[in-house]
Formats: C-alpha cells, structure tokens, sequence
C-alpha cells in the first residue's frame, strides 16, 4: 500500500531530549536522522512525508533562516541518499516505492519568508519546495492564521502570492489558516488546494479545526484533506485513536471518500522515555505560547500526538481500525495515500 503522510516527521524525537532546550520554540540545526529514525520509517510502511522546513516562528530572519533549512535538509537527504529521496513531482513517490527508499517532500508552514516579493515563489520552488502553507497561527503578510481574531482573510500580497504558487505549480496549504483565509484562497486558486493537516470543527470546535463549509469547499475544486493525530480532535484535547477514526469518517462524509487522507504531523519512532518527554513537551508548549505560535487545545498536558497512535505501527493500527469501521480496501489505500498521489498528478504533473 501507497502511504503518504501529508505533513509528519522523519526525524528521531529522542535525540532532542538528550540536548539542552533552547529558548527559541523552532528547533534548529542538523535534522535528527540516525540509523533508529531510518529503521522506523521503513517498518512503518510510509512512503512519502511531507516534512516542515523553513520558518516557522522567533527572532531570525525569515527568508535567510528559509534558505538556510533547505541547505541542511539537501545535505541530509544526500547523507542517506540510500533510504532517502526527494520528492520534486507525482512520480517521485511512486519511484520511492518501487526503490525501497522514503520520499520527502519540502514543505513550508508560514509564508513570511515571502517579505514582499512576490518573485521568492520562484526561488523557493527551484529549489524544491513544492508544498506552500499560507500561514502559521498568527497572521502574517499575506492573510490571518487560525488564532488571528479579525478572521480577515487573504491580503492583496497573499493574492499574488496564491497566483504565483500555480504558475509554478506549487500546493497552496490552507492548514493553520483562519476560516476567511482558507475560504478566500479556495475560491481564488486555479489549482485545487489541500489542507494537509486538521480536524474537523464540527467534531470539536477549536480553531486549529476545518470547517464544513470550508471542507466542502475545497473538496469540491478538486482538493486533499488530511486529518492529523493532534490534540485538536478531543475538547479535552486527550484524544485516541477512536478520535482519529471519527473526524477521517466525518471527513469522508462532508467531502467523499476521493479527498480525504492523512497529515500526522508526528514522528513515526516512539519515545523511549515520557516521563522525560512531558516535562519536554510542557516547556515547549509554553515556549510556542510566549512566542505567539500556540493554538487553543494546546495545554501544558498535552501532547503533539495521539497517546495511543503512535510509533512505527501507527499506520496499521490506523488501517486495522478503518477496516473495523466497515471500510473497504479500495477506500482504506485512497486515505492512506492514493488520494494525496491523485491531487499531487494534478498540481504537481
């Protein structure tokens, strides 16, 4: 089976437990790829991730800090170029299956590295990123993220932007997009558009959380959605599985089965030591706070995934529990990954 992760990690978390915290809530430096990441992405079954590079959030400069990402990731992909392989077009990830390898693709979160030139978009996309997120939490230049209060939508700049990134062929994400952003940006695109990772607000009214109109809306033009394992999913943001399972079944009913698939935005290695990990997580959590990155469902017991979907057997338990539900096999190998290869032949070519 195609399984494609629409925004996760490849990265293995327990190695940055065993550094130092930084004040700053964006991880930097050289991707935490060892032997045990490689080992467990390749026993999960994954084919491709969609990974976060680039800026996201705190004191550098957007744009430098972008380019600079892109750099440290080309080289770690070119040291594990036998289990790793970047994804540039639909094809790639298909080649990654046929080879044995993991595709990765280069992804965006925050679009402030954009500053003001709309030309960047060029940039950005020769040197491979192929999946944009408009913005983060806050708002930024080119429209209002999710925790953004006015709900203003896309700026004359985002335009322009959402235009270029389909001149070049580049996904438009609307995840961590305010309603009005998201709903601007659908209409606006020429290209179907994806939300690669979210919930659904009809299930748990939390704003990190897609709403109906803007689920159907971006169905309806051709695009992906991708439900992720985050604590958005449970009003007392401690969801399980059972949690996942129902805003994928409420996703495939609002927008049909040809459109929805998944965005973990998690690692597929387990952590060793969570008691060590909860006082991690905690001081990350009040760290992305401080900096203005934090979402409502984020709480100093949370954690970034879903406590009993987790670890290199994630997506078979996933599979196993779909099939549970009734879903048939042709449905389940849509979710899992067939469905994100359909929108990517159509964006991507």
């Amino acid at each position: 089976m195609i399984i494609v992760n629409a925004l996760g990690g490849i990265e293995n978390p327990n190695l940055a437990l065993t550094r130092p915290q930084s004040d700053n809530p964006v991880e930097t430096g050289k991707p935490d790829i060892d032997a045990r990441a490689l080992k467990d992405l390749h026993a999960s079954g994954v084919t491709a991730v969609n990974i976060t590079l680039g800026y996201v959030g705190g004191p550098d400069d957007p744009y430098a800090y972008s380019l600079d990402t892109i750099d440290t990731w080309d080289a770690a992909l070119a040291d594990n170029d036998a289990d790793l392989m970047k994804v540039l077009k639909a094809g790639d990830i298909l080649e990654a299956k046929k080879s044995g390898k993991i595709g990765v693709i280069y992804g965006f979160q925050n679009g402030a590295m954009m500053g003001d030139d709309v030309e960047r978009v060029d940039t950005f996309a020769d040197l491979g990123v192929r999946i944009f997120q408009l913005t983060y939490n806050p708002a930024n230049q080119l429209g209002d993220g999710a925790m953004a209060p006015e709900n203003r939508g896309l700026t004359s700049f985002g335009r322009a932007v959402v235009e270029k990134l389909n001149a070049r062929r580049m996904m438009v994400d609307l995840s961590h997009s305010g309603e009005k952003t998201c709903l601007d940006a659908a209409h606006l695109s020429k290209a179907p558009i994806s939300i690669n990772h979210t919930g659904c607000r009809a299930l748990c009214d939390m704003p990190r959380n897609k709403t109906d109109e803007e689920l159907k809306l971006v169905a309806s033009k051709g695009g992906f959605i991708g439900i992720y394992f985050m604590p958005f999913l449970k009003a007392d943001s401690h969801p399980h599985a059972e949690d996942v399972v129902a805003h994928i079944d409420h996703a495939v009913n609002v927008c049909g089965e040809d459109h929805v698939g998944i965005g973990t935005d998690g690692d597929v290695s387990g952590i060793d030591d969570m008691d060590r990990y909860r006082a991690f997580a905690a001081k990350q959590i009040a760290d992305r706070r401080k900096a203005g990155l934090g979402a409502t469902g984020e709480t100093p017991d949370t954690y970034p995934f879903v406590i009993d979907l987790r670890g290199q057997d994630q997506f078979r338990k996933l599979i196993g529990l779909l099939e549970k539900k009734g879903y048939s096999g042709a449905r389940i190998e849509k979710i899992m990954g067939r469905n994100f290869l359909r929108f990517a032949e159509e964006v991507w070519g």
